[in-house]
């Protein structure tokens, strides 16, 4: 199915959301309520990928995609890196677990895009990057639309030069990695300024996304000519998300009252709530994958701990508004909201 078509019969899409918060379970649960259901293959093995595509078609779904990180230049200077191994002793000390290998990697890209290709899943994304227009072509070839995460207009122009199906614009609003092609020179737009501009500039399907959270929001960008609108926080706390509860309850609590963009855990950008770890580590050190791996370790004993502090709690600005209910019910109710502003989704 071409991807105007996709995206005019499910106009709402459930983001992909890297370290396990989107899981077989939540796509199935989107996509069986008439919404488009996301895997993260950020962060997986290939063969891990292979493994909840299968599940979810096992499972009768059809109307879902994959979203890929596309691999970060190797920029870290060892200096950096050593400083940042002192900076970060007083937390391997807390949670007593040694830090982890500051490497570079591609997370397994070749394998990822040879996967995909075998598996012609009906949408293929990327963040972090635009491939070259050979990936693209080829996983067009296999039956897979493609879309790529933009920032800037900028961005937009060189994903639809390369041959991409469509776009999704991210505003600063969002929760989790900003998908910017260079976290240096990336966009740090709301995206109702940043959408109009790029709907006016490429002329391929665009989906929104950043801070959406309520059938208003969805109702809002396409209205401003979106195609379609992803939504991630809003489905963090459902069960069916494979967030950590320590995650989910943040959300809730009101002793987290605010979001802000942090380099700390993994070398880029991203959003998240404000806790202890964000307090105290703050800076704008660029060095991804490397410090994801480095701290590692220590965001997987602050979970195990149910320790907050220590997490990496991804959430967009509206985070307030996720609710702890299933997939199937956040769905009809951005649609009886969105019908309330006279938006069919």
């Amino acid at each position: 199915m071409a991807l105007k078509d996709l995206l005019a019969e499910r106009p709402l899409i459930q983001a992909p959301m890297a370290g396990g918060a989107s899981t077989p379970a939540l796509v199935a649960a989107v996509a069986g309520a008439g919404g488009t259901g996301f895997l993260a293959a950020g962060y997986r093995t290939a063969q891990d990928v292979a493994d909840q595509v299968r599940a979810v078609r096992e499972g009768g779904t059809s109307a879902f995609g994959v979203n890929v990180f596309v691999p970060s230049p190797a920029v870290a200077a060892p200096a950096e890196l050593g400083d940042l191994r002192t900076e970060l002793a007083a937390e391997s000390r807390r949670y007593g677990t040694e830090l982890g290998e500051p490497r570079h990697d591609d997370d397994a890209w070749r394998d990822k895009i040879d996967l995909l290709c075998d598996l012609a899943v009906p949408l293929v994304t990327f963040t972090f990057g635009c491939p070259d227009a050979a990936v693209l072509e080829r996983l067009r070839r296999a039956g897979s639309a493609t879309m790529i995460t933009v920032t800037t207009v900028a961005e937009a122009r060189v994903a639809v030069e390369r041959g991409t199906d469509g776009v999704c614009v991210q505003g600063l609003e969002a929760g989790g990695h900003r998908g910017c092609y260079d976290p240096r020179t990336g966009g740090d737009r709301p995206l109702p300024d940043l959408l109009p501009d790029v709907v006016e500039a490429v002329g391929v399907p665009v989906v929104a996304t950043g801070g959406l959270m309520t059938g208003a929001d969805v109702a809002a960008v396409l209205d401003a000519g979106a195609h379609a609108a992803q939504l991630g926080t809003a489905f963090l706390r459902c069960p069916e998300s494979g967030a950590q509860p320590a995650h989910k309850a943040a959300l809730a609590d009101p002793d987290f009252t605010e979001t802000a963009v942090t380099w700390a855990f993994t070398g880029r950008p991203a959003r998240g709530l404000v806790n202890r770890f964000v307090r105290e580590h703050p800076g704008e050190r660029y060095a991804y994958p490397e410090v994801h791996h480095m701290t590692r370790p220590l965001r997987a004993a602050a979970a195990a701990e149910g320790d907050p502090g220590g997490m990496a709690l991804w959430a967009g600005q509206g985070f307030r508004a996720a609710e702890e209910r299933p997939a199937v019910e956040i769905v009809a109710r951005l649609r009886e909201e969105a019908a309330a502003r006279g938006r069919r989704i």
